[in-house]
């Protein structure tokens, strides 16, 4: 029997988002097709608890699968169960299969003498007028042929380091059937945004359903998102700051060369333009630098010029103090 989205996780319903994501991260690192090259089996199980794990992440979707009304696969259940009778007793009849199982929600206007059997041909196959009873013109119930239906879709999750994102550089990943191809990033790439790729889910009777690839732009350790621009805090020295200096300066298509003006304070803000992230438009932010004076500790040369040194007046004057 196939396992349900929270077996496939090892979690029990009702379990919280903390532990949905914690279980979801503790298989991936055991089952990701790159570490598990030599095993079909894993690249296929990697599959289905990303899979999981994007329909349980999300609140609307989990709680629909809670009530029943879709599918581990995401898709809509048929209605009346996908078919069949009640085994169930009847209000005012007996227990067991019935014909009417499933239909006691319709109401039919026996009263105008009309004759509904042409109707229930229509529905169902080996009944017709002529019958004894009352559920003769049900006969052996036929389920309606469905059409071939494609294959079901199959959730990745990439973690797109944050100067890839920033420079829309192509990523290259692993499908859960073990073949790699390169993914390019889309303009205004944000947390959550999803790629479709034609064809690379499950197979299907009419074909291969669709990879769908949620985005995830890791942190940086000393860059910053602030919409669609850039912040990166620079130290420069003390000199630097007194005398002015050009220096380079990291941004997620290379360094550059920022010129330092000569008296500058810490908390100046320096504007690259271009260098942020694209948007949907094409266009792309800044880069903006927060400059920081670093004095160096220990400096006993620097220690002799500030304790002679009378000038810098009072620069909390403007604070009233």
């Amino acid at each position: 029997m196939a396992l349900d989205l929270y077996q496939r996780l090892g979690i029990q319903r009702g379990a919280s988002e903390a532990e949905i994501k914690k279980a979801y991260r503790s298989l991936a690192k055991q089952l990701h097709p790159d570490r598990n090259k030599d095993k079909p089996d894993a690249a296929k199980r990697f599959g289905e608890i990303t899979h999981a794990y994007d329909l349980l992440s999300d609140k609307d979707k989990r709680a629909r699968y809670d009530r029943g009304e879709i599918d581990e696969d995401g898709n809509l259940k048929m209605p009346f169960g996908g078919g069949g009778y009640s085994g169930g007793a009847r209000p005012g009849g007996g227990g067991g299969a019935h014909p009417g199982a499933g239909f006691d929600n319709f109401q039919f206007n026996a009263g105008d003498g009309a004759d509904l059997s042409d109707l229930f041909e229509g529905l169902f196959s080996g009944g017709g007028p002529g019958r004894g009873n009352a559920g003769g013109g049900f006969g052996n119930f036929r389920q309606r042929t469905r059409a071939p239906q494609k294959g079901g879709d199959i959730a990745f999750r990439l973690k797109v380091p944050f100067t890839d994102a920033v420079a829309l550089k192509t990523q290259r990943i692993t499908l859960s059937d073990g073949k790699t191809i390169d993914l390019k990033l889309p303009k205004g790439i944000d947390d959550g945004t999803k790629i479709r790729l034609s064809g690379k889910g499950q197979e299907g009777q009419a074909g291969r359903g669709d990879g769908i690839v949620a985005l995830e732009i890791a942190p940086h350790r000393f860059f910053t998102r602030d919409k669609e621009h850039v912040r990166l805090t620079l130290p420069i020295s003390l000199k630097e700051a007194v005398v002015g200096a050009k220096i380079k300066v990291p941004t997620a298509d290379g360094p550059v060369m920022l010129t330092i003006p000569k008296d500058t304070t810490s908390g100046k803000v320096f504007r690259l333009t271009g260098k942020g992230f694209t948007t949907k438009d094409g266009k792309r932010g800044d880069q903006l630098v927060t400059v920081a004076v670093d004095v160096p500790a220990g400096d006993s040369e620097l220690h002799r010029f500030a304790e002679g040194w009378s000038g810098g007046g009072n620069p909390r004057s403007g604070l009233g103090v």
